[in-house]
């Protein structure tokens, strides 16, 4: 998949747990986990604006786009 989720090195970051995340994003631990492990399909805009507003971020600092090589 061409787009990374960096959302654990943004946690490492911040020094924030995924339970702790979770909490303050209010979404569930295992939803996070799939995201934060890059196997989530899509995300809400909703959702992602929740993670920046909470790890105070941008959304280019969580998700990144590289090429498939082809």
């Amino acid at each position: 998949m061409a787009i990374i989720i960096n959302l654990d090195v943004m946690m490492a970051k911040r020094k924030m747990s995924l339970n702790e995340l979770s909490e303050r994003v209010d979404i569930t631990p295992a939803n996070l986990s799939i995201l934060k492990t890059g196997k989530a399909k899509a995300v809400r805009l909703s959702t992602l604006e929740a993670i920046c507003r909470v790890l105070e971020c941008q959304p280019g600092d969580i998700l990144e786009y590289r090429p498939d090589p082809e």
